[in-house]
């Protein structure tokens, strides 16, 4: 059951629906400062929360985003989307208060709301069976974790985030007998998008992919696919990697950081090398575009191994997520 949303009694402090014709600038701007002051490594621009944004099926930003604003200036935000995973319709949120504005009832208060939006989008999306609200927050974000836990949302998983100094030696890989890595054009699209779909299927809380999410993954502003690297037996996807470079990130952050997006291999060329030789040669390609580090994300109880595979290659640990969760 959702509990009501309790407005907290700041003068000057209201709530709103986002206008998405004005209110991208001011969101970015709060995400930015959020991410920058907990040490995090997530950091939009307008261009790429706007594509994000517009891709996401049965998403609409004014009605699924709201404000705290204080005489013009947005101090507060949340977001709740859903989508499918492993048959259960999984509500996502987000959510981000300026530092200065927080330990005062605002954290609470959207979350609450994300609640009362996820059960109003329950009763209209058409999916049946059970439920989920879900969120992810750092192992670092103590605060964020209390709130969590007093609202009754319980851990159910944890990530990490991997570095590789990419200025350390990158042995090359032999590709398994048969394969070759092609570059990517946009007649393949379609095919390595959904080679990596099926791939990512094993995976655990693997999400059922909609046609908006091939549209926005193709329209990031980000994108650069001559970084990919997609392994080929014949005119079968036999495995990838979906790399990506986010510039004004890096110049917020001061590194030079890619990221190995997905790395993916299909069932029948598992188990032969292939994840290793292409994040090899993923590593490769990064250091060629001038980059330091490497980084990727990784569920830490991943069953097929991944850690190990990304520890052999150099990769180390640099920070942990806590997925929370509770039903409904």
């Amino acid at each position: 059951m959702t509990r009501p949303m309790t407005m907290p009694l700041i003068p000057g402090l209201h709530f709103r629906a986002f206008d998405p014709a004005t209110d991208y600038p001011g969101l970015v701007d709060l995400i930015q400062a959020t991410s920058l002051f907990d040490k995090l490594d997530w950091l939009p621009t307008v261009e790429y929360l706007r594509n994000d944004y517009e891709h996401m099926d049965g998403f609409d930003p004014g009605r699924d985003v709201l404000i705290a604003e204080d005489d013009g200036l947005i101090c507060a935000a949340a977001e709740a989307m859903v989508e499918t995973r492993d048959g259960r319709g999984s509500h996502h949120s987000e959510a981000w208060v300026a530092p200065a504005w927080r330990r005062r009832g605002i954290g609470r208060a959207l979350l609450r709301w994300i609640e009362q939006r996820a059960a109003a989008v329950a009763l209209v999306d058409g999916r049946a069976g059970p439920r989920e609200l879900e969120t992810w927050i750092d192992l670092t974000q103590l605060g964020a974790a209390v709130l969590l836990e007093q609202e009754g949302y319980q851990v159910a998983r944890h990530g990490l985030r991997m570095l590789r100094d990419l200025s350390l030696p990158i042995a090359p890989l032999d590709l398994p007998p048969g394969l070759e890595i092609r570059p990517v054009v946009q007649a393949d699209h379609r095919r390595i998008w959904d080679a990596d779909a099926e791939a990512f299927q094993d995976h655990w809380n693997s999400a059922e992919r909609t046609d908006a999410d091939y549209e926005g993954w193709y329209t990031n502003p980000e994108l650069r696919t001559d970084l990919w690297r997609v392994a080929w037996a014949g005119n079968e996807v036999a495995g990838g990697v979906m790399t990506s470079i986010s510039p004004i990130e890096n110049e917020l952050l001061g590194i030079e950081r890619g990221w190995l997006e997905h790395v993916s291999v299909r069932r029948p060329w598992r188990r032969q090398g292939l994840a290793s030789a292409l994040i090899v040669s993923a590593m490769l390609g990064l250091r060629g575009a001038g980059m330091s580090e490497a980084a990727l994300g990784v569920d830490a109880q991943n069953l097929t191994g991944a850690v190990g595979v990304y520890e052999r290659l150099g990769f180390r640990r640099s920070r942990t997520t806590v997925k929370y969760r509770k039903d409904f």
